[in-house]
C-alpha cells in the first residue's frame, strides 16, 4: 500500500476549515514558494510536506 503525498484543494479546505476559494489561494501561494525553492508542483494540489 502506498502513502498519499498530496492534498487536494477540497482536503485543504476541510483541514483548515476555510472556503474552497481560500484553499485555492493558499495552495497557489505555497506552490509558488515551493517553486522558488526548486520543487516541481502540480496545480490544485499541495504536497503534504507543507502541511
Amino acid at each position: 500500500m502506498t502513502e498519499k503525498s498530496f492534498m487536494t484543494v477540497e482536503e485543504v479546505a476541510a483541514e483548515l476549515r476555510v472556503s474552497k476559494s481560500k484553499a485555492y489561494q493558499i495552495v497557489r501561494e505555497l506552490n509558488a514558494e515551493m517553486q522558488k525553492q526548486g520543487y516541481l508542483t502540480v496545480a490544485g494540489v499541495l504536497s503534504e510536506l507543507w502541511v
